[in-house]
């Protein structure tokens, strides 16, 4: 299934290594892209970028979820997505 996000909105984009380790060690094929939004997080397999974007690295500033490289974008974004979480659904308490 796929969704689009119409931006006037930053959207950062990262690799959720914790997820792609797990995949490696169960043989599960959970999304390991995680596409946040100031309102969502979207989990996907595969994301297409319309337009410009940026990689940042920032290891003495990482994200609130832990991650230290990212894309940024203000462009349109799809995503062929499997889970969506909303910031008031999300777990505070460990990584996304």
């Amino acid at each position: 299934m796929a969704l689009q996000v119409s931006n006037q909105m930053k959207t950062l984009i990262h690799v959720n290594q914790h997820v792609v380790k797990s995949n490696a060690k169960t043989g599960a094929n959970d999304p390991v892209l995680t596409v946040k939004t100031y309102k969502s997080n979207v989990y996907a397999h595969e994301v297409e970028i319309h337009g410009p974007s940026r990689v940042v690295y920032q290891p003495e500033s990482p994200l609130s979820c832990g991650a230290k490289v990212w894309i940024e974008t203000y462009a349109e974004v799809t995503i062929n997505q499997t889970k969506e979480e909303s910031n008031e659904d999300k777990d505070t308490g460990g990584d996304v």
